[in-house]
């Protein structure tokens, strides 16, 4: 394999340094960007060069896809690793690189616009085999149509925007007296935030799992799966906490939703790293939610139980190397967690919050990995997502992996503003250790 000279990371924070950590392990030079805001940012000095790209807010920084393709071409980038959130779902920047003669380490634009939308995904998944949620995702979009066919699913209802993601369009309707209300502030919700209002009904499962499948596809028609997360503690749509392997699967129900997973993948020749996601009903049903098509917050739980590094594996099927490892080559060894750091105050209905940190002390112990993206004096602001590390341990099994947690947030030091940890010490812990299976979203 021939790596790149050199990578531009589209992204900041903690998953700019993930990229660079492996960017530095082969070789390969890295190229930070950074806005006003981040000038004094630990990832920016980390990097190998950095170019200040302005502004504050993303729209007239990271999200500003001609000032990152100028700085691609200015440092003599090969490629733009996308890290996840900003342009990682943009099948427009995909094909700006493409048309610049600079290599999208995601797969390609044509995965991400079929992928893009909820219902165009779960036609096409569908039709490979895929199980999909009861529902409808029908073109005629009035109020009456909607209505109608939420009383024909039956209720509990889920509305859910087309375009959308984070919990934003979505309502839970359990009543028909709720219904015209909640389709009408979905619709001006999913309008604000996705500019488009398209909703889609599915049936709701009360006390579904959400159970997503890594999976990988290269240029040479080869798909394989990574295994699963499960990703069901969540607060306001977002995850805070997952595991592998999920402590709910069976054998068998693992194998069947893992080929469904690498069907979906199959069903659009997806060529890079991608997350198929599954709710899992009491009864061991599963369908399909969606596929994000890009790498995870959530990855370092996949990589420590497979000993895979999945950046690794981006750079090598974007520059077109076959897949460097075969399906039956992938095991799942031991078990990891992963709890996500957030500057909020979980007092406050977990509003964000900003501030300097005055010390950061993250653990240094046996099967603990930190990825994080601050120092001590790194200041949290107003501008970007509240999420600043994420901690991650390995043990044996499940047991040891919990305890190994409580160890590591034990032993982190995060003083200066208001974050989760003593909300995740004190009570997520302490529930997952006196349930074998996990509390559902809330």
């Amino acid at each position: 394999m021939h790596y790149p000279s050199k990578i531009l990371i589209a992204n900041r924070g903690e998953i700019a340094i993930r990229v660079i950590n492996t960017c530095k392990k082969l070789g390969i030079g890295s190229v930070a960007v950074f806005s006003d805001a981040d000038r004094n940012a630990l990832f920016a000095a980390l990097a190998d060069e950095a170019i200040c790209i302005g502004g504050y807010n993303p729209a007239e920084s990271y999200l500003d896809m001609g000032k990152i393709i100028e700085a691609a071409k200015l440092t003599g980038a090969e490629a733009i690793h996308p890290g996840y959130g900003f342009l990682s779902e943009n099948e427009d920047f995909a094909r700006l690189c493409a048309d610049n003669g600079i290599v999208f380490i995601g797969p390609h634009a044509d995965a991400i616009e079929a992928l893009g939308s909820k219902i165009r995904a779960k036609e096409i998944v569908s039709g490979n085999g895929v199980p999909v949620i009861p529902g409808y995702k029908g073109e005629d979009q009035s109020d009456e149509r909607l209505a109608k066919e939420a009383l024909a699913i039956g209720f509990p209802v889920l509305l859910k925007a087309s375009a959308g993601g984070g919990g934003k369009g979505m309502r839970i309707v359990r009543e028909e007296s709720q219904l015209v209300d909640a389709i009408a502030s979905a619709k001006r919700e999913s309008a604000s935030a996705f500019g488009d209002a398209t909703m889609l009904i599915e049936k709701y499962f009360d006390s579904a799992r959400h159970v997503e499948f890594q999976i990988f596809g290269d240029n040479h028609g080869n798909y394989i799966h990574l295994f699963e997360r499960e990703c069901s503690i969540q607060r306001r749509y977002q995850k805070i906490f997952e595991e592998s392997p999920s402590p709910v699967l069976t054998p068998e129900l693992r194998a069947e939703m893992a080929k469904a997973a690498v069907n979906a993948a199959a069903a659009v020749k997806y060529n890079n790293a991608g997350t198929v996601e599954f709710i899992v009903a009491p009864d061991n049903s599963f369908y399909f939610l969606e596929v994000n098509t890009r790498l995870q917050v959530e990855h370092p739980v996949t990589e420590m139980v497979t000993g895979l590094d999945l950046v690794k594996l981006q750079i090598e099927v974007a520059f077109g190397a076959p897949l460097s490892v075969k399906q039956e080559d992938v095991k799942q060894v031991g078990h990891a967690l992963e709890c996500r750091i957030y500057a909020e105050d979980p007092a406050n209905n977990f509003l964000p919050v900003s501030g300097k940190i005055g010390v950061w002390q993250p653990p240094f112990e046996e099967g603990v990995r930190v990825d994080g993206g601050i120092e001590s004096g790194s200041v949290i602001d107003i501008y970007y997502d509240p999420m600043i590390a994420s901690v991650i341990t390995c043990g044996e099994n499940r047991a040891q992996s919990i305890q190994r947690m409580q160890n590591a947030l034990g032993d982190t030091a995060l003083l200066g503003l208001t974050t989760n940890v003593d909300f995740l010490k004190k009570y997520w812990l302490m529930t997952i250790l006196k349930q074998a299976i996990l509390t559902p979203t809330f």
